[in-house]
């Protein structure tokens, strides 16, 4: 088995405007993908503007790896529609882990991302020292669909027996 260097904990926080799917409305979940792990949320029913404030963790042993979102739109008679997809790279958010951050404030922005054609931002996100922790909020805009955006958070979480950086 590889050795991991953590644990990477993504909340789902929420959906904006979601596709619709469904006659009126979607019934949206989250799948997400690193490597050969695929974990995913409960599904909401009936709501474009779903909040899950779910956590998922990932065993992290290539932070080269993107991480990969994929909303659908759960059916009970037909497959599962897809409502949009975003990645996501998290080497910037290893990189903050490995600065020495001892004697920051809580609160303190480290470093602020930009959207760009190369990610799926919708706005600035900050990794943010918080409470003795590096955490990372995105907003990202869905591809591939007509609307739609995921809110999420990133923690870290490094235990005894991990490789570390």
């Amino acid at each position: 088995m590889e050795s991991i260097l953590g644990l990477l904990r993504i909340r789902v926080k929420r959906g904006i405007n979601l596709a619709v799917r469904d006659v009126r409305s979607s019934d949206p979940y989250v799948v997400i993908r690193m490597g050969n792990q695929k974990l995913k949320t409960r599904v909401i029913k009936k709501d474009v503007n779903p909040h899950w404030n779910e956590d998922l963790t990932l065993s992290v042993t290539d932070p080269n790896l993107p991480v990969k979102l994929t909303v659908y739109d759960h059916d009970l008679f037909t497959k599962d529609d897809k409502m949009g997809e975003a990645e996501f790279d998290i080497r910037p958010f290893i990189e903050t882990l490995k600065m020495n951050l001892a004697g920051l404030s809580s609160g303190t922005v480290i470093t602020r991302i930009q959207p760009s054609r190369q990610n799926c931002l919708s706005e600035d996100s900050c990794i943010i020292y918080s409470d003795g922790k590096v955490v990372q909020d995105l907003f990202l805009r869905l591809k591939n669909v007509e609307c739609g955006e995921l809110e999420i958070q990133l923690q870290w979480i490094t235990f005894p027996s991990s490789r570390g950086f």
